[in-house]
């Protein structure tokens, strides 16, 4: 097992009906705590570095490199993905990177903008054998699908889909980014309809405000990859906040910085088994 393509993942969890679990790196030790995670819980996982966190750390081959290399080490199949790029120049060094998808981000221009420059990304990536993702929402907004009340038509998604040759398509049904709390209401009846009209696969963005019960709902009713962030880094900021609190002596970067990388791990195991066990009565449990 080792570094795979995202469809290398994806596919089967679409044929199998599962969920896969895309879980944002921010330093090395979010990279070694998910693949742990996912290695303990026997499944397939996708490392996923946003534009934000490349900015962060000053470029994207540092950080980049680093989360390959432990894909590569991992037990189980990893993928390494390319989340909400904006920059033309950022999805060109991410192929020459090896990574294996980019979701590119052009859901706040005008429409016809957004088709337009998603497909030329589309046929760059995919002539370099890399997985497409992109995302539909509104018509514009700085806020994309993630504007309050903002959802995708399912017939937009089918025209969107067939005119830019994506991959995955990442949908607006009610969750919104960098939730602390597990509050979003998803819209399971507009889930089931775009899974009806759209041939790829659904990306659930926005996943950590969702409670586990609906995630194992919203993959009963057709979401393939769910992304989750915000809920990975408050498991670890807790964990370093209760050792620092016991220890406030304490100086050793190494000490606290690993056991915030334990919270993780154990975080993602049980996430993944949320999204690869969805069950019927889940769905049933939650629907209107």
């Amino acid at each position: 097992m080792t570094l795979v393509g995202t469809g290398e993942i994806v596919a089967p969890a679409v044929d199998g009906g599962r969920g896969v679990g895309a879980f944002n790196v921010i330093q090395l030790e979010h990279a070694e705590a998910i693949v742990a995670g996912a290695e303990a819980a026997g499944v397939p996982v996708v490392l996923q570095l946003s534009q934000n966190a490349v900015r962060y750390h000053g470029g994207l081959a540092p950080i980049g490199a680093a989360t390959l290399a432990v894909a590569r080490a991992a037990a189980v199949p990893v993928a390494v993905h390319l989340d909400h790029a904006t920059e033309r120049p950022l999805v060109t060094e991410a192929l020459a990177l090896g990574f294996g998808s980019v979701m590119f981000d052009a859901s706040a221009l005008p429409y016809e903008e957004n088709l337009r420059t998603t497909a030329e990304v589309a046929r760059q990536c995919q002539e370099a054998g890399v997985w497409v993702e992109a995302e539909l929402g509104e018509v514009g907004g700085k806020d994309g699908v993630h504007a309050p009340g903002a959802r995708t038509d399912p017939a937009q998604a089918a025209e969107f889909v067939a005119r830019t040759g994506v991959d995955a398509l990442a949908v607006a049904v009610g969750t919104s980014h960098a939730m602390l709390t597990r509050t979003a209401a998803l819209d399971l009846d507009l889930i089931t309809a775009l899974r009806a009209a759209v041939p790829v696969p659904l990306v659930l963005h926005g996943s950590s405000g969702v409670a586990e019960p609906v995630l194992a709902a919203a993959v009963a009713h057709g979401m393939t990859k769910v992304n989750i962030a915000t809920h990975l880094n408050k498991a670890f900021t807790e964990a370093v906040r209760d050792r620092l609190a016991a220890e406030p002596a304490l100086v050793d970067t190494r000490t606290y910085l690993g056991d915030g990388r334990a919270a993780v791990a154990r975080e993602v195991t049980r996430l993944l088994g949320v999204l690869t066990a969805p069950r019927a009565a889940d769905r049933a449990a939650v629907s209107p």
